[in-house]
């Protein structure tokens, strides 16, 4: 029996940002912003592997950091078994052929000045830049076709066309190169939930027939369950659960996980009829002072002394299931 290849391999990484408000002529240490802290995961040929958390929980960090949007604080992201951390950016250009990104706002994504024949065609030129232009027309025209575009707009600008529609453009722009995995961050939060579901249909289409690997990310848990292979769940920039997209619905182990499900009422699962017992409280904490021990323990139910004093690690993965709780055996029977 053959193991799917592992495309992606993410190891411990950080990433952090230096905090100097107000402290112009200060002499004292700097602080930090531990955007992400310590994450670690795999993403397999052909999988989905969700993203999902609060605003501010470090997803998007995250994706920008696997590909060097962002400096790495320290870790490892191996693609394919090359660390990219260590790459040069001439290095890097060549490895994000096979690395492409989907972005959250799907017009503000797009140049205004550039038709979409030209948004489309613009990857192409930069990797091949001696491709025929023959070439380049054929191919942005067959994308245009995969991914629900009519001919007659290849003219067009960004402007003149819907939300759904200018984030086909950028999954076609996305897939033009065909690579082997898309980060989607948010892509379909600006979208009416109609289109939403016509967007996420596309990409499951064509993750198919390209066999692609896709790292989607998320704060809609409904979005998630629907296109996900693997859920891993993200607070205040570390992991607190990951598991298969059915395992996390069916047994959600970490009090985070199970307050988000609790929170989207449309997902089938069980849950207790006290539904508000689940519910967290509050804001997340100021990244510049977060709690001590869990970083969730100041909003969750079932905090104890032992939650401020011991850091919880992610479990050994029972059957692919992993948690960073201290009691979540009792989060589990509840």
């Amino acid at each position: 029996m053959s193991h799917p290849e592992t495309l992606l391999s993410v190891k411990d990484v950080k990433v952090y940002f230096k905090h100097s408000a107000g402290r112009l002529f200060s002499r004292d240490e700097p602080r930090y912003i531990k955007a992400v802290d310590g994450v670690s995961f795999d993403i397999q040929r052909g999988e989905t592997l969700g993203i999902v958390g609060e605003s501010g929980c470090g997803k998007s960090t995250l994706a920008r950091a696997v590909i060097r949007m962002v400096p790495i604080h320290e870790g490892r992201v191996l693609w394919l078994g090359q660390d990219l951390v260590g790459f040069k950016p001439s290095e890097m250009r060549d490895r994000r052929k096979d690395l492409q990104m989907i972005f959250q706002d799907p017009l503000a994504s797009l140049d205004p000045r550039m038709t979409l024949g030209q948004i489309i065609a613009e990857p192409l030129k930069t990797h091949f830049p001696k491709m025929p232009k023959a070439e380049i027309k054929d191919r942005v025209a067959k994308m245009m076709s995969r991914v629900g575009l009519l001919p007659n707009m290849v003219s067009r600008y960004p402007h003149e066309f819907s939300g759904g529609q200018c984030q086909r453009i950028g999954i076609a722009r996305a897939l033009i190169l065909e690579p082997k995995l898309i980060i989607c961050d948010e892509p379909v939060s600006a979208l009416d939930v109609s289109i939403q579901a016509q967007v996420i249909n596309l990409l499951m289409d064509l993750q198919r027939e390209m066999d692609l690997a896709l790292m989607f990310i998320a704060h809609d848990l409904s979005v998630v369950q629907h296109i996900s292979t693997r859920v891993m769940v993200l607070y205040m920039g570390t992991v607190v659960e990951i598991a298969d997209s059915d395992s996390i619905y069916e047994n959600p182990s970490h009090p985070y996980t199970r307050a988000l499900i609790a929170a989207v009422p449309d997902i089938e699962r069980p849950i207790p009829a006290d539904r508000s017992a689940l519910m967290t409280d509050g804001e997340l904490p100021s990244p510049l002072s977060p709690p001590s021990g869990c970083v969730f323990r100041t909003r969750c139910p079932m905090a104890q002394d032992i939650c401020a004093q011991e850091k919880p690690m992610l479990s050994e993965p029972k059957t692919g299931h992993s948690v960073a709780c201290h009691f979540h055996d009792v989060a589990q029977r509840k």
